[in-house]
């Protein structure tokens, strides 16, 4: 488990079960403050989980066991779950991502070395039951949601031609939707709001402090709704305890956004009001990130398994003079299934810098939101439109033409006869 489930759900004032083999993560969670209780028993699990939700408290749960015993559990006993996902690392499914059911995370580790391929029919075996229980939980109106973590690919290379949309192979994606396919990428990324960085280079947490407040400042949380929950995040951010080593801040925010933030500090260094600071974000991003069965999983054009657009995003961030730029394979869904660019921009206080950073900002974002707009993305679309309209003579990007459905198929359908 990371942290960031339990965390996510306390913030969101929700209670959440978050299941874990490696006890020795959860005690380092729990003593981090990233989850609240912990449960040794499905039962306890979901007798504390009631408890909460009935006393209206938020709390993160974690759970020493398998997902899978806490979801037969739920079956068994008719337990109602609002919200199912799941981020085991299926990425590397077969080589201890993955822990099968009914043995423990030591017994997992030996049979890993010493009989592997007892521990590959175990996996398989655990994924198809994993399944049929996310099956049989969503036909009772469970909203379950794949994470992107290949979760779902791994089931189907299990042998579940099932869980397949189209019944034969993988190509059009899974019965059940990634996350970026029903949320993230209709309501954040085709908007090009996503996961901005900044880390305090000075080690000071006074430093964080005044940046918080100056990005706080910097977002009309009345935009959007996607701007008041961003600001209400890093108007939070210190008393949510969101800090573990170094004093860094992670913060959604759309091209606009992470343009004047990125300038702002700039400015802050300049003045000698804060120490210098490093700009980067997550690749789980509107364009850094090309992953089918992740990021990309919401582009309907048929290009959604092209890796173009995470080396366009690459390459234009080198030509405009970041400080560090990366192109890399794998990242949360495993090697040959994405490509990632990520960058890093060192603030030194500099009129250089704002000069990269006014060029480089948008390009890094807008990027990606091109590529959904020609994908004929809604969203995507007016967000094209409206920075055509506050860049104009400045930058420009084009708009697909959106053909008529109707007249293509009477054009098809009258030279198909022919």
């Amino acid at each position: 488990m990371s942290g960031a489930q339990g965390k996510a759900a306390e913030i969101a004032g929700a209670v959440g079960i978050i299941a874990e083999v490696d006890y020795s993560r959860i005690e380092t969670r729990h003593s981090q403050g990233w989850v609240s209780e912990v449960a040794r028993t499905s039962e306890e699990a979901y007798a504390l989980a009631k408890e909460y939700v009935k006393k209206g408290e938020p709390c993160a749960i974690a759970y020493h066991g398998n997902i899978v015993d806490l979801l037969d559990y739920a079956v068994e006993n008719n337990v109602h779950i609002d919200l199912l996902s799941d981020q085991t690392s299926c990425h590397a499914v077969y080589d201890g991502g993955y822990c099968p059911q009914g043995i423990n995370f030591e017994e997992r580790t030996r049979l890993l070395s010493e009989n592997k391929d007892e521990f590959i029919k175990l996996v398989d075996k655990t994924l198809i039951k994993h399944f049929d229980l996310i099956k049989e939980l969503h036909n009772r109106g469970v909203y379950f949601f794949d994470y992107g973590n290949s979760f779902m690919k791994a089931v189907y290379d299990a042998g579940c031609m099932e869980i397949s949309k189209n019944g034969v192979d993988e190509k059009d994606g899974f019965i059940f939707p990634s996350y970026v396919e029903d949320i993230l990428g209709p309501q954040l990324f085709d908007y090009g709001y996503g996961p901005f960085r900044w880390v305090c280079l000075s080690g000071k947490e006074e430093d964080l402090e005044k940046t918080d407040k100056a990005a706080m400042e910097i977002i009309d949380p009345n935009r959007r709704y996607q701007d008041r929950d961003n600001w209400a995040w890093i108007r939070d951010a210190k008393k949510n305890a969101l800090v573990v080593g170094t004093q860094a801040r992670i913060l959604y925010q759309d091209a606009m956004g992470r343009t004047n933030i990125a300038l702002k500090f700039n400015d802050m260094v300049r003045k000698g009001e804060i120490g210098p600071v490093m700009l980067g974000r997550d690749h789980h991003d509107v364009s850094g990130t090309d992953s089918p069965f992740r990021e990309t999983s919401n582009i309907k054009d048929g290009s959604n398994i092209m890796a173009d657009m995470a080396t366009h995003c690459f390459a234009g961030n080198c030509a405009r003079g970041m400080s560090l730029v990366a192109l890399h394979n794998g990242g949360g869904v495993g090697i040959g299934k994405s490509i990632n660019g990520g960058f890093g921009m060192v603030l030194d206080g500099s009129q250089r810098v704002d000069d990269i950073l006014r060029t480089s900002m948008p390009w890094d974002v807008m990027n990606g939101v091109a590529r959904r707009a020609w994908a004929r993305n809604e969203n995507s679309i007016s967000t094209v439109i409206e920075y055509n309209k506050m860049c104009e003579g400045k930058d420009h990007i084009t708009l697909p033409y959106i053909v008529d459905e109707q007249l293509l198929n009477e054009v098809m359908e009258k030279n198909i006869s022919k």
